[in-house]
């Protein structure tokens, strides 16, 4: 058995048209008849027609009135039609036993129990019928073309995919459409599935009894023969009959009219009560959206008869309740039918529909059910690999979502960069709702070409932010970028320019780069390079361009032209065949050479055809099989001539030719070779005469320009050159595309403050245009800059990157590989600011009163007024009936200004909708939405209606102001005041609360204490008598914040005490206005006020400024976001401000510094002050004692005016110089003036100190000393007397005294740097003294004195002996043969710096076996014979006369252990040292003596025990004998004699004395010598 769909197989019931996929290419086959056999066909198709609909109404009398006679008699008509029509509708029999089954199954369990019978009196004529049915196949194939059945079977064809819903009834005029829903077949509890497993033509007869019988089960009218087949019968019924045939047709009509009479009177008598009825829901189900783990209920009810059966589908699959026990429960009673779905889940997110059935027809009715997860969560299952689709939902109105909103924030501008820049472009993209795993599509678009990931181009998507980046920008990547953001069905986009200016060029003044370098028409050896001109050329013209190639895989560039060619095409040859290439392109100018382009996609040369061949892939798999042909090989066969031959591309500089292989050329490779002769003559040269061309393209240069050529070319391969072929028509050499003209008509409109849009119309005549070029320049500048570097198609742009308020003037150039034209007129000069635009809709419309017969509406302004203030309002409404609104009716023909409007001569009690739009000077911008419907009716209640027109300005990081205007309906009683009610935006409702909780009489409140950051909403109730109203409508969302920029309100008093209130705006648009207010009403003509406004500034002035004055001032900027500021004047303030005005009208020269007086250098006294600014004009006037003084001998005066500092300068002071002294100031109409009095002790102080200072100045003039003789100690604890001296010449002279006695010096200082010194090492007692040092010279001589005794002297000594002691080293551990001895190191030691020591913080107090003292800078502590208790903390106290110094040592534990141990070491070693034998002296190195003497040697030897002695000759033992007599007597003295020496008793003698602590060896070295006489003697006798 063939496999089903899941969902088929799973519920019995399948579709044969889906089972049969081969159907159509079969069938495909009989279409292919002639029309002549379709005649038969459609005469048969009649009869099973009329057949058909008498065996409908045979069957349901059969089964309606329990008589098998009846359905006797309908199969007896059966019988007879299919013996006449057994050749034209053979499908007949197989429809006619399906549809019985169907009609039966239809009806209720009860019917078909009782036409049992009749069904099996059926079968039987079935079965007698099956030769007919087979005989039939062929007439049926022959008229298959033409037959609607044909068109039924494809359009009904199903698909496993689900369908959305559709009505599945099919009307009587639309039953040849096709339809999109799957018709259940075969559901009833018999199934019968036949022909499965038949041949293919068995199959296909099948299908056409499957086409008619579901015809006849879909439209409840038996099966009916479409007109277009009627149509087709009618007009090839003029064809030619035989006898025979018509006399069949003639008895066919009788038969077939007779058996419809009957069937139709059959039929009159059972429909007399209208007993069959099609089904129709009364009630159709609704669709629900629900949490998860809730239960829902579809309901419908449904009427016809038979009584209809209700199925329910989900995403058009039946639903098996056995399948899902306890999910499902479908309930049916009495025309109600149910389905309840128990715990939903996310997977039950669905379309279900109910479809009802019965032998009239079948109807269907849809409801969605959407169930909403907490977290927004999907299964992984549901989701597809590597699919963004879900299964079985779709992102479609009836799956899990209804629609994705999709917005982008923190976007990218428009955006400026250079060629080798890094960009980047970036959106934060948020999705609602947030569903996790399920990932967006995210799509990049350049100029609406999808963008893929290279080297140049890195795309990234981290889940919330999705981000392309340039790596290395070039002029190519200038465009318009899109981000598409896909989420299934639904996406949205976001796009922004992106400009790349040119790199800065290597050479000044040499052109841009190329771009968009492509190869062309590659092939074998040859390949077309195109490129784009730069848009800049460096001042200069382009001479043309240098095209470089590079192998792949190699670095080295070649230069493929010697001159630059100026065509932005070019032919590059002699390529290597199978070799890759890239290739790039410079421009140059006379300046010089541009940087190269962006270098272009690898290229290989190839034959299209093998290229084409690498690129394609098997479009089968490998079936295992190898066939091998042979053929006769077609070595030496001379190829033919190529044909087509015809020249494609023409210039000054080339020509290209192209053409075809020849058809007959062997089975070996072809080569070409071209001629070319000058046109008019046959003088044919060949052009390739080296190298064969192997690619049927090439480019001939070397031509002489404006000449005419005729070209052809000859074939090659190895048995010869073919003929040639035909020539080509003669061909001028010169550039065949013309540069364009240039464009016209520029025009520029507004766009933004940065942008302008250009517009212009393309050039006549264009041919091959590649873009334009624009350019701008401001307004008499005469410099342009390039608005775009990638040439933009089209004849509008947009030149972003614009000063706000210049003036500019554009221009356009053409573009196509000819060149570029000359540029157009320039335009005339815009202002670059924003364009105005019709505002948008207002919102928020509500009722402020209602009467009989009228309404006041209050709305909000458009949250964009259009780049212009709104100049008006237009009002619409409509009346509601029963829900239905009518028609919009225009309220007021006038625009309204305020944002309240009365619409009378309305209806009472009628229900209303409105609609306002708003104009300004671009015109009316849109209505808003339909507001909610408010009923006409007379307001009754008592309290005020809602105040209006609520809105927030000052907006601060913790304050605001918010304004209301009265509400237009005050109740019953007059409005006593105002409530403002307050909330965080996403709080609930129940979160309001009161700001103030007194009412306010005034209609604005400044709100403070908000919290930075937060969004807040406000909402105003009025109040009377009677009580609170109804709150106005809620302000939009406002965030406490102070935006980058805010300016607040400014007070100033200028030089003639104007008060004035100043405001400045840098955030204007060209029709932005400042509006001034007193207490938030607008000012106006108030002859207290006077207002200037210039620019961005603006100017309130008071005139006269008093208790009437007093307010808020506040100002707001329209047009721009919010931008507002006020300023307070209250009595405090008022005060303040008419105090400094008074200040201003009447100034006084203002004072740094009032009089002031000091003495000079040379003793001289100056008085001055300082005003703190002074005009040219200013002056002064000097007074001593009421009587002016002025500049002379005694006085010199001065006035600088640019400092502001009066001075008087006096030599000397005198006894009659004693008084006041004043300065007086005058600087245009503002005077000052101040006074010093010096008179008394104050007067005596001033004259002794000049005195003293005359002196000094005196001094100073020779040798002197700037710091006294002082001393300080250094680092080494030494002691340095220093002094500064001055005015020092090499002549002088400095003399050092101690106790008025020379110190001699032994170098003489050089006063390098102006300082003496004198250094005492090692200060002590003895140096204690009167220091003096005398400097003198021929100009004079000064003197300075130290004195070091006593107090001074103990100063100094403290200073040392804390320098000592912080010299101290840290305590170090030290063992001894006597004990451990602890000790330090200082620089050097003084009596006066006294020592201590502490063990255990206990004093040490000194013993013979603790002891401490100094040996040359070490300080120690001696512990002889340590014990245990010896162990501990050691300090040592170093006490400089004001401060302890402390070193501690640790001697315990480890540290004591070694010590003690290297202690008793030493010990032993000290012992062994001691008692260890040992030669103390008496023997001499060397002895010399002559020979015969007597020699007598003697030692003293020492050790406890006493040493046992030892001699050794030579280092051998010696003993005594009778020559040589050794004694050792007393245990230490030791002799060595020898009473007569000879020369046998010289050699190196040592003594050895040794005992258990050591041995010790002494060495003499005896030389015997024999007299010269003697020596001569034996000589002599020897001879």
């Amino acid at each position: 058995m063939m496999s089903l769909p899941f969902y088929q197989r799973h519920h019995e019931h399948y579709d044969r048209a889906y089972r049969h996929k081969a159907l159509s290419s079969t069938v495909s086959q009989y279409q292919k008849e002639t029309k002549s056999k379709s005649a038969v066909y459609a005469q048969g198709s009649a009869a099973y027609t009329r057949g058909s609909a008498a065996y409908r109404h045979s069957s349901a009398a059969g089964f309606s009135l329990d008589s098998s006679a009846a359905y006797s008699h309908g199969s007896s008509a059966y019988d007879l039609d299919s013996a006449v029509y057994s050749h034209g509708s053979t499908a007949y029999d197989r429809s006619a036993a399906q549809s019985k089954r169907s009609a039966a199954y239809s009806l209720d369990s009860e019917s078909l129990s009782t036409s049992s019978a009749a069904y099996s009196h059926a079968s039987e004529s079935i079965n007698k019928l099956a030769a007919a049915y087979r005989l039939g196949s062929e007439a049926y194939s022959f008229g298959l073309k033409n037959s609607n059945l044909m068109i039924e079977d494809q359009s009904y064809k199903m698909s496993p995919k689900a369908k959305r819903a559709k009505q599945s009834l099919i009307s009587e005029d639309k039953e040849n459409e096709a339809l999109d829903y799957s018709v259940p077949i075969f559901t009833g509890r018999q199934v019968n599935i036949s022909g499965i497993t038949d041949t293919e033509e068995e199959r296909i007869k099948e299908s056409a009894a499957y086409v008619a019988k579901r015809n006849l089960f879909a439209t409840g009218e038996g099966v009916s023969v479409s007109k277009v087949a009627k149509t087709t019968s009618e007009e090839e019924h003029h064809e030619k009959k035989s006898r025979k045939v018509a006399i069949r047709e003639s008895a066919e009509r009788v038969a077939m009219k007779k058996t419809l009479e009957e069937t139709q009177a059959f039929h009159r008598k059972l429909n007399q009560d209208k007993l069959l009825h099609p089904p129709e829901f009364i009630i159709e189900p609704r669709s629900h959206t629900i949490w998860e783990k809730e239960n829902v209920r579809f309901n419908c009810s449904v009427a016809g008869w038979p009584e209809p059966r209700v199925t329910w589908y989900k995403n058009n699959v039946p639903i098996d309740v056995q399948a899902h026990p306890g999910k499902y429960i479908i309930q049916s009673r009495y025309g109600l039918h149910s389905l309840e779905i128990t715990e939903c889940d996310f997977d039950d997110t669905a379309q279900y529909h109910a479809s009802a059935m019965n032998v009239k027809g079948e109807v269907s009715v849809y409801a969605s059910l959407v169930v909403k997860r907490y977290k927004g969560e999907i299964d992984a299952s549901l989701l597809h690999a590597r699919n963004l689709s879900l299964s079985p939902f779709a992102v479609t109105p009836h799956g899990y979502a209804s629609r994705f909103e999709i917005s982008f924030v923190d976007k990218f501008d428009v955006a400026f960069g250079r060629e080798g820049e890094t960009m980047s472009l970036g959106c934060t993209v948020v999705i609602n709702p947030d569903i996790k795993r399920f990932k967006p599509d995210i799509e990049w678009y350049r100029n609406g070409v999808p963008i893929t990931p290279s080297k140049w181009v890195q795309m990234q998507w981290s889940g919330e932010r999705a981000s392309l980046t340039l790596t290395h920008a070039n002029k190519e990547d200038e465009g318009l970028y899109t981000l598409r953001v896909a989420m299934g069905e639904y996406y949205e986009e976001y796009s922004g320019y992106v400009f790349v200016r040119d790199a800065d060029a290597e050479i000044p003044g040499a052109p841009g780069a190329p771009l968009d370098v492509q190869c062309l028409d590659a092939n074998k050896d040859y390949v077309i390079v195109s490129w784009k001109q730069p848009a800049v050329d460096g001042g200069n013209p382009i001479l043309g361009y240098f095209i470089d190639r590079c192998e792949v895989g190699t670095s080295h560039w070649t230069q493929c032209n010697e001159n630059p060619v100026k065509f932005a095409r070019f032919p590059v040859t002699g390529l290597i065949e199978g070799r890759s290439y890239i290739f790039r392109v410079r421009a140059v100018n006379k300046a010089g050479v541009s940087l190269p382009s962006r270098v272009s996609e690898p290229v290989a040369a190839l034959d299209p055809a093998d290229r084409a061949r690498l690129k394609s892939h098997p479009s089968a798999p490998w079936t295992g099989q190898i066939i091998v042909t042979e053929e006769e090989p077609a070595e030496g066969v001379v190829p033919g001539p190529p044909t087509d031959l015809q020249v494609i591309e023409a210039t000054k500089n080339y020509v290209v030719l192209s053409w075809k292989p020849p058809g007959q050329r062997g089975h070996e490779g072809i080569m070409y070779f071209v001629e070319k002769c000058v046109a008019g003559t046959e003088d044919w040269q060949r052009v390739n005469t080296e190298i064969p061309v192997k690619s049927p393209r090439f480019a001939v240069f070397d031509l002489s320009e404006g000449k005419s050529y005729c070209f052809r070319v000859r074939c090659c391969n190895s048995a010869g050159i073919g003929e040639p072929s035909e020539a080509t028509e003669a061909t001028v050499v010169d550039d065949k595309l013309d540069i364009p003209k240039a464009p016209g008509r520029i025009m520029p409109t507004r766009n933004t403050d940065t942008s302008v849009v250009v517009t212009w119309t393309e050039p006549p005549d264009a041919k091959e245009l590649v873009g334009y070029y624009i350019e701008s320049s401001v307004e008499g500048s005469g410099r342009w800059e390039p608005c775009n570097n990638n040439p933009v198609k089209g004849t509008r742009f947009v030149c972003h990157g614009l000063s706000t308020g210049e003036k500019y003037i554009f221009r356009v150039r053409a573009v196509n590989a000819a060149g570029l034209s000359e540029f157009s007129q320039e335009s005339e000069a815009i202002e670059v600011k924003a364009a105005i635009a019709a505002p948008s809709p207002p919102y928020d419309i509500v009722v402020l009163e209602s009467v009989r017969d009228s309404m006041v509406l209050g709305w909000k302004q458009p949250e964009a007024i259009g780049g212009t203030e709104i100049t008006g309002y237009y009002v619409n409404y409509r009346e509601v009936v029963d829900g239905v609104p009518g028609k919009w009716k225009e309220a007021n023909i006038k625009a309204v200004t305020e944002r309240a409007y009365r619409i009378q001569n309305l209806k009472e009690n009628m229900v209303y909708q409105f609609q306002v739009a708003a104009a300004n000077l671009a015109g009316v911008g849109a209505p808003s939405k339909p507001s909610k419907p408010f009923k006409c009716e007379e307001w009754t209640i008592a309290v005020p209606g809602p105040p209006h027109d609520v809105k927030c300005t000052e907006v601060r990081k913790d304050s605001l102001v918010l304004l209301w205007k009265e509400p237009v309906y005050s109740g019953r009683s007059p409005i006593v005041g105002y409530y403002v009610d307050m909330k965080e935006t996403e709080a609930k409702e129940e979160h309001w609360r009161s700001v103030n909780e007194k009412p306010l009489q005034k209609k604005f409140l400044k709100i403070g204490g908000l919290t930075q950051g937060v969004s807040y909403v406000f909402r105003v109730r009025a109040t009377n008598q009677a009580g609170v109203g109804k709150p106005s409508d809620v302000t939009d969302a406002v965030i406490a914040e102070t935006r980058p920029g805010t300016k607040e309100v400014v007070v100033d008093v200028d030089d003639n005490g104007v008060i004035s209130l100043n405001f400045e705006c840098d955030q204007m648009s060209p029709d932005s206005k400042f509006i001034w207010s007193k207490n938030y009403e607008p000012i106006e003509d108030d002859p207290r006020l006077n207002i200037d406004t210039k620019g961005g500034k603006s100017k309130l002035s008071f005139k006269d400024l008093g208790e009437d004055d007093l307010g808020i001032y506040s100002c707001i900027v329209t047009d721009t976001d919010g931008v507002s500021s006020s300023y307070t004047i209250d009595e405090e303030e008022m005060k303040r401000l008419l105090a400094l005005s008074h200040d201003r009208q009447f100034p006084t020269v203002p004072l740094i510094s009032e009089l002031a007086v000091e003495i000079l250098e040379k003793g001289e006294v100056r008085f001055w002050l300082q005003a703190e600014k002074l005009s040219g004009n200013a002056k002064a006037n000097f007074v001593f004692n009421d009587k002016e003084i002025f500049n002379g001998e005694k006085y010199k005066m001065k006035v600088d005016k640019n400092t502001g500092l009066i001075e008087m300068i006096m030599d000397k002071l005198e006894e009659k110089d004693e008084g006041t002294y004043t300065f007086q100031l005058q600087d245009g109409k503002a005077t000052n003036q101040s006074s010093l009095v010096l008179i008394g002790d104050v007067f005596k102080k001033l004259r002794d100190e000049a005195d003293f200072q005359r002196k000094e100045w005196h001094r100073k003039q020779g040798p002197h000393f700037v710091d006294k003789l002082g001393w300080e100690v250094t680092d080494e604890c030494n002691v340095m007397l220093k002094c500064k001296v001055a005015n020092i010449k090499k002549e002088t002279h400095i003399v050092w005294y101690k106790d008025d006695r020379e110190i001699m010096v032994d170098e003489e200082h050089d006063f390098k740097d102006g300082v003496c010194t004198l250094l005492i090492s090692e200060f002590s007692k003895k140096d204690a003294g009167t220091y003096e040092v005398i400097l003198k010279d021929d100009r004079g001589k000064d003197s300075s004195e130290l004195k070091l005794k006593d107090t001074a002297f103990a100063d100094l000594m403290n200073e040392v002996c804390r320098r000592i002691a912080l010299s101290a080293t840290d305590l170090k551990i030290q063992s001894t043969a006597e004990g451990i001895r602890l000790y330090s190191y200082v620089t050097y030691y003084v009596e006066d710096l006294r020592v201590g020591w502490v063990h255990n913080d206990t004093q040490i107090k000194f013993t013979d076996r603790m002891r401490t003292g100094v040996t040359g800078e070490q300080i120690w502590l001696q512990i002889n014979e340590p014990t245990p208790q010896d162990k501990g903390r050691y300090i040592m106290e170093l006490f400089d006369g004001n401060t302890t110094h402390k070193k501690t040592v640790d001697l315990s534990g480890q540290a004591f252990d070694e010590a003690f141990a290297e202690f008793q070491r030493l010990k032993q070693a000290a012992i062994a040292e001691k008692n260890r034998a040992r030669v103390l002296g008496g023997l001499p190195d060397v002895v010399t003596i002559q020979e015969g003497k007597a020699l007598n040697l003697s030692c003293t030897v020492w050790g406890d025990p006493t040493p046992e002695v030892s001699w050794l000759k030579n280092e051998k033992s010696f003993v005594s004998d009778a020559n040589c007599i050794l004694k050792f007597e007393s245990g230490k003295n030791v002799s060595f004699s020898i009473s007569t020496v000879s020369t046998q008793d010289s050699g190196k003698y040592s003594i050895v004395v040794k005992n258990k602590y050591g041995t010790e060896t002494s060495d003499v070295t005896v030389s015997v010598y024999i007299p010269e006489e003697e020596r001569e003697s034996e000589q002599e006798k020897k001879q």
